[in-house]
């Protein structure tokens, strides 16, 4: 599969492309087939190293995802393979693959697309949400009282 890298402390102009192994899903996980991808300005901090956290090198930026499911782990249920899902993570989304922990993507509703998906896991293209974005359905996984 093919990743964006980044490999040192730098600008995006230093990022490069490289092929790496296809991901297995571990125990709780799936791998997703990434959609769509937010790469914003935290990213940028990132890759640059001046960020809160810092990665280990090489690393794949960007956080929010939208894809569909290409394999489930054990001890994944409510999804099957090629559904539509929508998440975050830290870093590491800016590949073709990526495999992630169940509690940090969620199922997208019919009638959403990769970009609707896309923007509901980036708040709503970036504008400030005080609700659960419309295109999220974690099939209760991550229910919490009103």
């Amino acid at each position: 599969m093919k990743a964006i890298l980044c490999t040192r402390p730098g600008k995006p102009d230093d990022l490069s492309f490289a092929d790496l192994p296809d991901p297995v899903a571990g125990h709780g996980e799936a791998v997703i087939n990434i959609a769509a991808v937010g790469l914003n300005f935290f990213d940028t901090l990132i890759i640059a190293g001046k960020y809160q956290y810092k990665p280990d090198f090489p690393f794949s930026p960007g956080a929010e995802f939208a894809g569909t499911v290409a394999s489930l782990g054990a001890g994944v249920s409510g999804l099957s393979v090629g559904a539509r899902v929508t998440g975050y993570t830290r870093y590491g989304a800016a590949r073709q693959k990526l495999a992630i922990a169940a509690e940090l993507w969620a199922k997208a509703r019919p009638g959403t697309d990769a970009d609707s998906d896309f923007a509901a896991a980036d708040g709503s293209r970036g504008k400030p949400s005080t609700e659960t974005p419309a295109a999220l359905d974690d099939g209760g996984r991550n229910a919490q009282a009103a």
